[in-house]
This record gives structure tokens, sequence and C-alpha cells, in this order.
């Protein structure tokens, strides 16, 4: 890893040694995306299998997973490795269910009622990916909200191995979570099925899941069509920023800054510290513990867009991370409680020695799927929010509409829009001829 001392950079240097890898060419995605896409539309399953037997080298003749498969892959698990995922279940939905929003109501005048009520999502499509490292954590982090949401339409799809089954742990996972209808489907072509159906698989209101830069793409383009389906947050390559100082033992920084270096080419680890002592420990430790890893191929290239950045003192650290805007940021340094107020843009945070990345990915109980290359700026990571929609709900009595009508006729009236006002105004002319009756009068019939 390249060491660079922030003092000496320039503003366009700075800038540069923030900078993400470039991926590759939007537009080839895009148009490779699209002409997946269309296909699907087209033809449906048939280009499903086209696709599938193209991208994933096998040829199916069933795209659901039996339920032969899901008995079949239990029993591919070990007992301990079943344990690992109830466990990460189980503290995953303890953090989620805490998440879930509650309706309200209120009064804001006299006779104006509104309301804020809950709807889960009716049909959710979960994306799990199984290239070079099949994921069933990102099964957890998907169906678990979901299901606490009241989802009742959870639809999962992941690319199938060479030899034409779901990878075993995808499917427990999936299972143990409530999944039950799961889809050997990979790609561009599982979004687009996804989002406008097939013979096989259903339509979904909204797509979640991480992917490669098809995929991506194709949650993009699918968003953007009404006829399509919504898709969770931006997302790119995984990063990591962490920021230590001296107090931070190397070989930690080092396995931290690998754990999202191996991810694939284009992932990206930063080290941001006051002390060039550990930035040179580290570079070093890296070196060494790359050796011993399996993935060493992937950690050659992403570790060539990564570097050691050594700045005065942390608060120049706490802005250059708060730029940055990392998908995970891991704070190695003295009391790290004491800087969390200063960070505004990070997807996840971990606090101290002891809180490696992976605990996270994996099983703390929080979410793994966040905001990436800077989108940390705006947007949160997933939880049971994104899986439901809060609809509000209004109800004037006539008092209340003849106390608050005119504001609004008056504010359509400012607007330009007369047939606005006119809606609000024909009752309020009706109210006003009803209390102008004899029968209104107490004492006084008609």
């Amino acid at each position: 890893m390249r060491i660079l001392e922030w003092d000496k950079l320039t503003e366009r240097e700075r800038r540069a040694a923030l900078a993400r890898p470039s991926l590759e060419s939007r537009a080839d995605i895009g148009a490779v995306a699209l002409e997946v896409i269309n296909a699907v539309r087209q033809q449906g399953d048939v280009a499903l299998r086209n696709y599938t037997e193209r991208f994933d080298g096998v040829k199916l003749d069933t795209l659901a997973v039996s339920r032969a498969e899901f008995l079949e892959a239990r029993k591919a698990l070990s007992a301990a490795q079943l344990a690992a995922l109830e466990r990460a279940i189980d503290n995953v939905h303890k953090f989620h269910s805490a998440q879930v929003p509650q309706p309200f109501a209120m009064e804001t005048m006299p006779g104006v009622r509104c309301e804020r009520v809950i709807r889960p999502i009716q049909a959710v499509g979960l994306y799990v990916p199984a290239g070079s490292a099949p994921l069933p954590s990102a099964v957890i982090m998907l169906a678990v909200p979901a299901r606490i949401a009241g989802c009742p339409r959870r639809v999962l799809c992941t690319p199938p191995t060479r030899e034409g089954r779901a990878n075993a742990a995808v499917l427990v996972a999936a299972e143990l979570c409530g999944i039950e209808t799961v889809f050997k489907v990979g790609g561009a072509q599982a979004i687009a099925a996804l989002a406008y159906g097939t013979s096989s698989i259903p339509k979904v209101d909204k797509i979640f899941g991480p992917g490669n830069a098809w995929v991506t793409a194709a949650k993009q383009l699918v968003a953007n069509d009404s006829a399509g389906a919504a898709c969770d947050m931006p997302a790119g390559p995984s990063e990591v920023m962490v920021i230590a100082d001296d107090t931070a033992r190397a070989d930690f920084v080092a396995a931290d800054l690998l754990a999202q270096a191996e991810h694939d080419a284009h992932s990206q680890a930063i080290l941001v510290t006051p002390s060039s002592k550990l930035a040179t420990s580290v570079a070093a430790a890296i070196q060494t513990q790359t050796q011993a890893l399996s993935r060493r191929a992937i950690l050659e290239k992403s570790l060539a867009s990564s570097r050691c950045i050594v700045v005065p003192d942390l608060d120049t650290a706490i802005r250059v991370a708060n730029e940055y805007a990392a998908e995970h940021l891991i704070l190695e340094v003295s009391e790290p409680r004491s800087w969390l107020p200063r960070i505004h843009n990070a997807g996840s945070i971990f606090l101290g020695a002891w809180s490696p990345e992976p605990m996270g990915d994996y099983c703390s109980g929080t979410n793994h799927v966040l905001p990436t290359y800077g989108y940390a700026r705006a947007y949160s990571g997933l939880s049971v929010l994104d899986f439901v929609k809060g609809v509000t709900v209004q109800e004037l009595t006539p008092a209340g509409l003849r106390s608050l009508g005119p504001v609004a006729v008056t504010l359509a009236q400012l607007e330009g829009l007369d047939a606005h006002a006119n809606a609000v105004a024909c009752r309020l002319a009706v109210l006003e001829a009803e209390a102008r009756t004899p029968a209104s009068v107490p004492g006084i019939t008609a």
C-alpha cells in the first residue's frame, strides 16, 4: 500500500487520494444490462435459461428450488454451521425488531385528524449473489427485516452452481428466515425477472440485495421504469476506512483492511492515521498477511487502489472520513466513542480494537447492506424501514373543514390552481347554506 502525507498533497492530489477505483464503462454496462432486461421481458423463462447456460455454465430444466433440494442442503451443513446461522439470525432479528415504525394519530386542530399508518410492501425480491464467494449472510440481512416488516410475498433469486444447485448455506439460511420461494437465477436477468415477472418468477414491487456492476445497472434501470420495480439503494464495490492512532495494533489494522479488500478487484481499503510509524508497520503487516490468504490474486488488484494516509492529527482524520463517506468506518483509537458524535458520513461504524468489521457482516445484529461509493452522505444502511411504507390519512369534520378550508382556498389561489380551490370552496358553500337554513336553528322546524 502506498503511504501518502496529507499535508503535502495539493487539493487535487487529496481528491485523488480519496477517489474510488474506476469501474468499467458505465455506458457499456448499462447497454448490456438493458439488452438482458429486454430479452427477459420478451422471452421470459426461455431467456433466463439461455442466460443461465451462457453466464453460469449450467443448463436448467427447472428454475425453482425444489423441496428435495432444501432437504439436501440441510444435510450438507454441519451442526456447528447450522448453529452459527441460527445465532446470527437471532441477533439480526433482535436488532431489527426494535426498528419497526409505529403508527400515530393526532388532531392538528379541532376537527382535523391526521394519521400515519404502516403497511408492508406486498412483494419483495431478494437477490443473493454467489460468484467467487456465496453469501448466506446476505440472505439473513435481507430476509430477516422483510419477515419482521410482514411482507407477504418474499422471493429470493441466487445464481446456480456448475452442478445446477443453489448454494447449500444460502438455501438453509433462506429456510431459517422463512423463505420458501427460491429461484436459481443470477445476474441482471434475475433483476429483470423479479421486476417484470415471468411464467416461473412472480413480479415484485421492490428489489433488494448486492451484486456486481451489471446487477447494479439492472436495478437502476428497472427502478426508473414505472412498470418495473423499486430498488433498495445505489451500491458499488465494498470499501473500508480505518482511523487508527499510535495505540492501535498494526496486525489488527492490516487484518481489517484486508477483510474488505478481498471482496473483489474494485474493493478499496484506506488507513488514515496521525502515526507515520503505524502506517509503515501496517503496510508491512499487509504484505505478510496477504501471503497466507487464499484470495491473494484479488487482494493484489484491490490493494493497488488502497492506501495509507498520514494526517497531522485525529481532527483531520475525522474530516477526511466525513469527506470520504465510507461504507465501513473503523475507529481503532483511544476512547473511540468520544469521536462518534463527529462522524456524519458512514454506512456503519465500528468502535475500538475489539469490533472487527466482519462482526457486522455476519452476526452482531446490524445490517451489512450499506451505501457505498460515497452514497453514505445521503443514504442509510438497510433496515426494516426499507420494507414498509408510511401512509398518511386525514379526516375532517364539517366544523374542521369550515375552520381550515379557507386557508386551503387562499393557498390554492396563491398558486393559481383554481380547481384545487374549488374542491374546497364547493364544500364550504354547502356548509354555509346549511347553516342558513331554518332547520339548523334550534327550536325551528322546516
